[in-house]
């Protein structure tokens, strides 16, 4: 995970990232990141069409089914697997009768947006912070540093939960983690822009630019902020697997979504009780939240690599410079 959050200074000299069509080249040469893409595409299709296919198993995430669990064993789904049948493709809940099919579908819908959310709050704030310390005087980069630095010490579930509870429960849970989340834990993303434009600042290109009069906000834009989409886009998509899993944990703690609204954190948070008598309710949220993450984190990687065409080069040198035979002068196929 470190060195996916470390990021190269840029090179004196150099211009601003590549274009678009050489970056999807190099993410194409990836087939791990191109099978991640594919998973959290097939994912993210699913937890829109989550309406359709719900009609068309013919269930809904709230309706309770009590003939379909053992009330006299306590709530335990009837049938092997947890009661998966025709009607209920991966069972039911235990305790409530609930469809789990459509209920993961709901659940990725409010995990996903939740945390796409958070996150876009996080690297606009973050963006906005980096910069005007970056670009700021001696004592604006001072507040701004120290800000950031209590940002990042801060301990984010602990005050995500304060807030949380304070807040009327009437508000809607969703928007409100998004901004809990977001507002709390952008310090990391200042402190990379940060960084990141400290190093910008002393290029050819960008010093003339702010020679010829222009203003912060105008080398900002047209000339840092090009420069700054590589280490943007993929700590964005670091973030995006930890704020699932901090949305999870606040659910499974009980400050999260509230029922009936579904959710994978909350789900795992009553399976916690059914571990023993059902394991499939146990290890369907799981391993969603799983595969999710892990989808994230390996996008994020190739990411890395094709947004920067030095990273590649390195690789190549970390794996002892290995070559084919056709690209050794004189070898053979």
């Amino acid at each position: 995970m470190t060195d996916l959050l470390t990021t190269p200074e840029p090179e004196a000299g150099l211009a601003p990232a590549s274009g678009a069509r050489q970056v999807w080249r190099r993410l194409r040469a990836r087939r791990s990141a191109l099978a991640a893409a594919a998973v959290l595409g097939l994912l993210v299709l699913l937890a829109l069409a989550a309406p359709l296919l719900a009609a068309l198993e013919g269930q809904d995430p709230n309706t309770y089914h009590d003939a379909l669990v053992d009330s006299a064993r306590g709530g335990v789904p009837l049938g092997d697997f947890g009661g998966i049948s025709a009607e209920h493709w991966l069972g039911v809940e235990p305790g409530t009768g609930r469809d789990m099919f459509v209920r993961l579908l709901y659940g990725a819908r409010v995990s996903l947006l939740v945390a796409l959310g958070a996150t876009v709050v996080q690297v606009l704030i973050g963006l906005a912070v980096g910069l005007a310390a970056a670009l700021g005087n001696r004592f604006v980069d001072s507040v701004f540093s120290h800000l950031t630095d209590v940002m990042v010490a801060m301990p984010l579930l602990v005050f995500a939960i304060a807030l949380m509870a304070v807040v009327p429960a009437d508000f809607p849970r969703p928007l409100l983690l998004v901004i809990a989340i977001g507002l709390l834990a952008w310090g990391p993303m200042a402190r990379l822009v940060r960084g990141q434009t400290l190093s910008l600042k002393k290029l050819d290109y960008v010093s003339a630019a702010r020679l010829t009069g222009g203003s912060s906000w105008r080398v900002a834009r047209r000339e840092l902020l090009p420069a700054l989409a590589a280490p943007v886009i993929t700590y964005a998509a670091i973030l995006l697997p930890s704020n699932i899993v901090i949305e999870a944990s606040m659910s499974f703690l009980g400050v999260g979504v509230k029922p009936p609204t579904p959710s994978w954190g909350q789900m795992l948070s009553t399976a916690s009780t059914w571990f023993r008598a059902d394991p499939a309710y146990v290890l369907l949220p799981a391993l969603m939240l799983f595969v999710t993450t892990l989808a994230f984190t390996v996008l994020a990687d190739g990411l890395r690599v094709a947004l920067d065409p030095r990273e590649a080069s390195r690789l190549r040198v970390g794996r002892g410079g290995r070559e084919s035979p056709k690209s050794r002068p004189g070898g053979t196929a």
